[in-house]
């Protein structure tokens, strides 16, 4: 058996490869990322020394995470994941350009016996996106919000092939155990409900999953523009969910009550502008009035899941609660 090092070269061309530091464990300890440097045959055209990152994911056993979730329906959703995240590079990741910048595939190993991937990319730091933060100013903000507004553009009614048919890592259908966990109430009661408004959205994208701040890459360089990485749970969906998420991801719950207006009005104006740069011919009015209201459900669509994965969870708050409570009403079922 090829070690790491031998598999590497082989699937890239490199004539040897520097690996170097871990950059972390993947969730629930199903592998590592970590940097590494291939150099190219002396013959080879192109730079001779190429930083790369390489995520080795390693799904040969269930495995439970940090907060006690685990078993065959966990481990299958990771496997999924996976797999999901191997065909965006392959098949999608070309699309994203400079507005929407994500690192590059530069080769993928299937390991023997079904036993995980090699998966090796870009390296976005030595591409100047080489700061992670934990807390953001307005610019920002600003920077993953037009982000998000490019990359919904770019797959605007685009199906989800190869990806998930509804993104999201909270999604309900893959949630089976959270929802058997919530407390019995109005929300439980109307989880299917908040599921199904956002699955029967007339103006459909391909959404991230999982963005959150800690998966966007920032530029000292550029502060207008972010990079942004772990493509597991991509698919179809409402671009809502990803931007009530991300919002959830960065601000408490004063912040994103006093900023919700302005921070989705400067979304749906980026949204817009890289709809029409694109040629996009869209009733845009009847998006974003669409949206809008969904915007709600895609906060009580999170908080379902996080009622049954973490019901002290923090982001379970006044701003999500009366969010909440307003999608309950519309409902029926306050």
């Amino acid at each position: 058996m090829d070690t790491l090092s031998e598999t590497i070269c082989r699937i890239t061309g490199a004539s040897s490869v520097e690996l170097g530091e871990e950059i972390q464990g993947l969730w629930s300890g199903y592998g590592v990322i970590q940097r590494a440097t291939l150099r190219r045959p002396p013959s080879a055209a192109g730079v001779e020394r190429m930083p790369v990152v390489i995520k080795h994911i390693d799904i040969s056993r269930v495995r439970c995470n940090r907060r006690g979730w685990g078993g065959d329906v966990s481990h299958l959703r990771k496997v999924r994941s996976y797999q999901v995240e191997k065909a965006f590079y392959e098949t999608f990741s070309q699309q994203c350009d400079a507005s929407c910048l994500v690192p590059g595939l530069i080769a993928a190993h299937e390991k023997e016996n079904a036993g995980g991937w090699i998966i090796v990319l870009d390296d976005l730091d030595a591409q100047g996106f080489d700061r992670r933060k934990d807390h953001v100013d307005e610019q920002s903000i600003h920077a993953c919000l037009s982000w998000l507004a490019n990359f919904h553009a770019t797959f605007m009614g685009t199906s989800a092939t190869g990806l998930w048919p509804i993104g999201t890592y909270w999604h309900l259908e893959t949630r089976p155990d959270e929802l058997a966990s919530m407390r019995a109430g109005p929300l439980k009661q109307s989880a299917h409900a908040i599921d199904s408004r956002l699955n029967a959205a007339k103006y459909q994208t391909l959404v991230h999953g999982d963005a959150k701040v800690a998966n966007f890459c920032f530029s000292d360089r550029d502060r207008d523009r972010v990079a942004a990485v772990d493509f597991q749970y991509v698919g179809r969906g409402c671009g809502m969910k990803d931007v009530a998420y991300f919002i959830s991801s960065c601000l408490s719950e004063q912040e994103a009550a006093s900023r919700q207006d302005s921070l989705l009005g400067f979304y749906f104006g980026r949204l817009e502008e890289a709809l029409s740069a694109r040629g996009i011919a869209i009733d845009f009015a009847a998006l974003q009035n669409e949206w809008l209201e969904l915007y709600l459900f895609a906060w009580a669509d999170f908080c379902r899941f996080l009622s049954g994965w973490s019901p002290g969870h923090w982001k379970l708050n006044a701003y999500s609660d009366g969010i909440t409570q307003s999608v309950l009403v519309q409902l029926g079922r306050s």
